[in-house]
């Protein structure tokens, strides 16, 4: 009976919103489309420019990832975008906008199927074990160059 002499006290910034369950789940997913559309239309040869005015400059870019870093995102859900971003800058150099975009794809996807009342955890088993099938059909049809050499190597890069 001690949980009743020290109950739980959660103190929360006012307008903070502390709804749990399917409607949370479903207001992250929105929060990180938001983003998404954003980016979005800057994919590609016709992706477009975008303004972003802040208090001392002006920023135009079709650049994910400049876009992305410009962005004042106070969501916790949308902030994982960002973090995707640049995790995929740092790592890669490039690829931020379709990261993003590959992430907002993904969660379009399961907003259906938690409307439908699908339980989230069912879904991240599905992607994981998608996930691992992609991983494993490309380490199959990949080619190794480690034991070719230069003349080889290039060869290969031309084809």
């Amino acid at each position: 009976m001690s949980f009743l002499l020290n109950p739980n006290i959660l103190l929360l910034k006012d307008g903070t919103d502390d709804s749990q369950g399917k409607g949370q789940i479903i207001s992250n997913i929105n929060a990180c489309q938001s983003v998404v559309d954003v980016i979005r239309t800057t994919l590609g040869p016709r992706g477009m420019d975008k303004l972003i005015h802040t208090e001392r400059k002006v920023t135009i870019s079709n650049d994910g990832a400049t876009l992305i870093s410009l962005l004042d995102i106070v969501h916790p859900a949308a902030k994982n975008l960002v973090d995707i971003a640049k995790s995929q800058d740092s790592e890669v150099g490039d690829g931020t906008t379709s990261v993003v975009l590959l992430a907002g794809e993904l969660l379009k996807e399961a907003k259906t199927f938690i409307e439908e009342g699908m339980h989230s955890q069912v879904i991240i088993r599905g992607y994981r074990r998608a996930m691992n099938e992609a991983i494993k059909r490309i380490k199959e049809i990949s080619v190794k160059l480690g034991d070719k050499d230069e003349e080889e190597k290039r060869d290969m890069l031309k084809k």
